[in-house]
């Protein structure tokens, strides 16, 4: 065991890796940022508003919403400094491998491969939904079974049965009859399916393509938050910001919120938010100004979505008491009170396109980090590392990727997707803000373009933060996790390790040492 610690690559290895990789260096401060944008927000802000106001904090949401950007400031600190001294592709992972061995930075890249995918395929699923209900608006409608799962297009039609309203969920599909093929029922969610199809083929044709697909989607999704934004503060009555934090009390849930417990819950929730900024740092081998461009990226992606957050919490509780918020569209459902109802065609654009740009940039994350592993001998660099010869994008571990985040969001039910991608994500964010104080002491000479500012404070801090949400979560998150990690760790030791670039080479050298 002793070799696994040993293993590491050093500040040199990395320099040598960016000067032979293959890829295009075409991107610069502001398109990384959009990268950063598009993967941050995504419908979560039309939707996850409503809940943590009714439920949690009240109109002192937006007070949750700075806690938690300031919160996953502190992993985005050392997320920067890493990749202003190690500007390669493989985020976290690459990380891992200079400060704390091979070994780590293979729990790490595997946890960030289930992180990816999985976020991949709930976003998918999520942007299904959204497709549908933007199809309504013009009337369209689909079969239940070819908008779900076949899990979930039963327990649709249980629960309705259940309900007594079956007639309802009869309006919002064209057919609840579910078909038969060899005797079993089938079900797929198609468009989640073909959209993973085809964000794969855009990123096959090349990173330009991929950032100017990101960068357009970006461009319309922000333009309607700040419509939100702009016209929404025309209907604000500040009467509904009273009181801005409400006494402690039990919610409709029977849990005890708002006050400062309900505003730290209201943090908590709204944290997953944000998660995205870290996709930045995997495209660094794509970058032109990887140590100075990728830190900006980072911090100014958050940055503005943090305001944008806020502005649009603020506007929402303002328009509406957030005792009546909707919980399902709290956007929507203000304006509509208003008699705004062109908002909701608005809103659902915005809404698909925010999913939209979010899948790609998850999807072409997952796709540079296998890249990486497999540069490093830890995945098969046919598959996962051979660029194509006129795109100059790892085309296999493109389509590899695609295809079982595809399968995935098409077949498997978005409740256990989603369970698998949060703690993945706080894992990650520890240890990079543990990495970055190993080398911080260990090469305190190294030259930093960007250096965290009182690093033994903000980096402790966000190990806090981010152990503090994992622990929160529910204990099937951990045992999946945990089962996930074991099946990482056969793989390494029946295959990676053996084919370890770095490995070879300790070995290599200790044959001649010893003569």
């Amino acid at each position: 065991m002793q070799n696994q610690w040993r293993t590491k690559k050093t500040l040199a290895m990395y320099e040598n890796d960016i000067k032979q990789s293959g890829l295009k260096k075409i991107l610069g401060k502001w398109s990384l940022t959009s990268l950063g944008v598009g993967c941050i927000i995504g419908a979560g802000i039309f939707v996850m508003t409503g809940l943590a106001a009714r439920e949690y904090a009240g109109p002192a949401l937006a007070i949750s919403f700075v806690i938690a950007g300031l919160g996953c400031a502190f992993a985005a600190l050392c997320y920067a400094e890493f990749a202003s001294v190690i500007p390669v592709e493989g985020s976290a992972y690459s990380y891992s491998y200079a400060t704390m061995g091979e070994l780590f930075a293979w729990i790490i890249g595997w946890d960030l491969i289930i992180e990816y995918s999985m976020a991949s395929a709930t976003v998918a699923v999520g942007w299904s939904g959204y497709l549908l209900k933007f199809l309504a608006l013009f009337n369209v409608h689909l079969p239940i079974w070819i908008v779900n799962d076949i899990s979930t297009s039963r327990a649709l039609i249980a629960d309705a049965t259940t309900r007594g309203t079956l007639g309802e969920l009869g309006r919002r599909f064209s057919s609840l009859e579910i078909p038969t093929l060899f005797g079993n029922q089938i079900g797929i969610n198609l468009p989640a399916l073909l959209v993973c199809l085809v964000i794969t083929y855009i990123l096959i044709r090349g990173i330009k393509a991929a950032v100017n697909t990101n960068m357009t989607l970006v461009i319309l999704k922000v333009s309607v938050i700040l419509f939100v934004i702009v016209v929404g503060a025309f209907f604000v009555d500040t009467s509904n910001w009273t009181p801005f934090i409400p006494a402690p009390t039990l919610n409709s849930q029977g849990n005890m919120s708002f006050g400062i417990s309900g505003i730290l819950a209201g943090a908590a929730y709204v944290c997953f938010a944000y998660l995205g900024f870290d996709a930045v740092a995997t495209q660094a081998g794509e970058a032109k100004n990887p140590r100075k461009d990728i830190p900006f990226a980072i911090l100014v992606s958050l940055s503005i979505c943090t305001v944008l957050y806020v502005l649009v919490t603020l506007v929402v509780t303002g328009m509406v008491k957030y005792t009546d918020i909707d919980i399902t569209a709290p956007i929507a459902d203000a304006f509509g009170k208003f008699g705004l109802s062109f908002s909701v065609w608005i809103i659902s654009i915005a809404a698909v396109a925010g999913l939209t740009s979010v899948l790609l940039v998850n999807i072409l994350a997952q796709s540079r980090l296998f890249l990486a592993m497999s540069n490093d001998g830890l995945l098969p660099k046919k598959f996962f590392g051979k660029l194509h010869p006129k795109f100059q994008t790892p085309y296999l571990g493109t389509v590899i990727t695609g295809l079982v985040i595809a399968v995935t969001a098409g077949f498997v039910p978005m409740d256990i997707i989603a369970k698998l991608v949060n703690i993945g994500t706080l894992l990650a964010f520890t240890m990079v803000c543990v990495a970055v104080m190993v080398m911080r002491y260990r090469d305190p000479e190294v030259n930093r373009p960007f250096r965290v500012p009182y690093l033994y404070l903000i980096a402790p801090l966000g190990m806090v933060f981010n152990l503090t949400l994992m622990f929160s979560l529910e204990w099937e998150n951990w045992l999946r996790l945990f089962i996930w990690l074991a099946i990482g760790l056969v793989i390494y030791f029946v295959y990676s390790r053996h084919h370890s670039v770095i490995r070879k080479s300790l070995v290599a050298t200790d044959k001649v040492k010893n003569g």
